[in-house]
């Protein structure tokens, strides 16, 4: 493989995975962004939309499907999280960290009781099985698919909430509830679909993960969920642009470590967010204060 191909696959799987990342980390960004929650069962959705999706996947043999069925997991135990969970420890941080952490356990325990203990295959669709050759890359198409969805939920929710009424609304309840509460909105079930949609986007990552990795077990969400928290403190606590970006440099600093400084590619993620923490407390497109 020659040096042209060689990083041209490099920088296609690590922007696939920053991608991955983005999705997970986009729904944190929203959560703790808009509503100032510390949500650590973050991940346990994230696992969630996987096998859910995977599942309907299998049963309908429709990779689409599977989405939706992912998409409709991730919007349900959200709702669950956020009735039974969030809305009792609203504005208490250490509450929020200690009862999500626990939630995230329960939530990794019950896929092991649905869906048993064992590591369950995932396959890619046929549609987006194979590559495209141009010269001597090869460029595989469902990583490609990734970028593609990664890049459309970005512009999607960057459009939902700076050009629209609803995001006018949430950003208006980010800076006075109270305000918008004398308005006659309930600012309640605002954030409560903020937090679906969130939880959503995490299950949408775990779909979308499962064949990229060709497998998925319950332990998967505590993992993956430490890469988007390294994202969010290194875009900037609650910047959706900043998550994007990002993921993008975690997942290309990934790949290329992994290739070439292989004992390395694990400490890389935290290397970098231990240098912007130190030059950058606010993250890299964080407002001081």
């Amino acid at each position: 493989m020659d040096t042209l191909s060689l990083l041209a696959n490099l920088t296609i799987n690590g922007l696939a995975t920053g991608m991955l990342i983005f999705l997970l980390a986009a729904g944190l960004t929203l959560i703790f962004g808009l509503m100032d929650v510390l949500n650590f069962a973050h991940g346990g959705l994230f696992a969630w939309g996987a096998f859910a999706g995977i599942w309907v996947y299998g049963m309908t043999e429709s990779f689409t499907l599977g989405i939706v069925g992912a998409l409709a997991c991730g919007l349900l135990v959200g709702l669950i999280t956020e009735k039974l969970i969030i809305q009792p420890v609203y504005g208490n941080h250490v509450q929020q960290i200690l009862i999500t952490l626990g939630f995230m356990l329960v939530l990794t325990e019950a896929i092991k009781v649905v869906w048993g203990p064992n590591v369950i295959q995932a396959t890619t669709p046929k549609l987006l099985q194979g590559s495209w050759e141009i010269g001597n890359i090869n460029i595989i198409k469902y990583r490609v698919f990734i970028i593609v969805v990664g890049f459309l939920v970005f512009f999607v929710m960057r459009y939902l909430l700076t050009k629209t009424r609803i995001g006018l609304i949430v950003r208006a309840g980010v800076m006075n509830k109270e305000m918008v509460q004398a308005l006659g909105i309930n600012i309640k079930n605002i954030f409560m679909w903020v937090f679906m949609v969130g939880s959503a986007l995490a299950a949408l990552s775990g779909i979308l993960l499962a064949p990229y990795s060709g497998v998925i077990y319950a332990e998967m969400g505590m993992e993956y969920a430490i890469l988007a928290f390294i994202v969010v403190v290194i875009g900037g606590m609650g910047n959706f642009t900043g998550s994007l970006f990002a993921a993008i440099l975690v997942g290309l600093a990934g790949a290329y470590m992994a290739y070439y400084f292989p004992d390395l590619s694990l400490a890389v993620n935290m290397l970098l967010m231990v240098l912007v923490l130190v030059f950058r407390p606010q993250g890299l497109f964080g407002a001081k204060g």
